[in-house]
């Protein structure tokens, strides 16, 4: 199925060497992705871009960053980075099909989370149709998960909203080897 080009032209190589050098750190040898090679053109959205970047080693562990990212972009219906991220962190970080299914799908009650999950999963909800969290929602989070780990959970859920406005509202073609939503329902 053809997919209409992004709003914004995306860069075409070759690309100038600095721009080449940060695709080949953050793409480690695979072609850079069509979210990188639009921002990539539009220098100061590229250099704020790259500096809110969360895909460091940080206090979260990559099965709970994935699962935040993942339910992040599914609730903002964005199946470019929904796909990118199952695609390549899915298996790295041991999600199971069931569980990839419910980051669509599910909710915080859905059985294949453990209870430090569904917490995850309704402060990651919450923040999403409320932006905030409840004092329930809160302590339910801090049962299971540090002050700098919370930190970085909210990071993460606005950093990932902003990249799902971007995918959405540039219309990014969808990645030829990305995880796409109706694989998953």
């Amino acid at each position: 199925m053809s997919q209409a080009a992004p709003r914004i032209a995306a860069l075409s190589p070759p690309y100038p060497p600095e721009i080449q050098a940060q695709f080949d750190r953050i793409m480690r040898g695979a072609p850079p992705l069509v979210l990188f090679r639009v921002m990539a053109g539009h220098a100061r959205a590229w250099d704020k871009f790259r500096a809110g970047g969360l895909l460091d080693p940080g206090p979260l562990s990559l099965r709970t960053r994935e699962i935040v990212i993942d339910r992040t972009c599914a609730l903002n219906r964005c199946e470019y980075e929904w796909g990118v991220h199952v695609a390549i962190f899915a298996g790295p970080a041991k999600l199971t099909e069931e569980e990839i299914r419910a980051t669509v799908q599910g909710d915080a009650m859905s059985p294949c989370w453990s209870p430090a999950e569904q917490a995850l999963i309704g402060a990651v909800d919450a923040l999403h149709h409320r932006a905030t969290l409840s004092d329930a929602e809160f302590t339910a989070l801090s049962v299971h998960y540090d002050e700098a780990q919370i930190l970085e959970i909210m990071l993460l859920c606005g950093f990932y909203r902003t990249v799902s406005y971007l995918a959405n509202g540039l219309r990014l073609p969808l990645e030829e080897n990305a995880a796409r939503f109706l694989e998953s329902l």
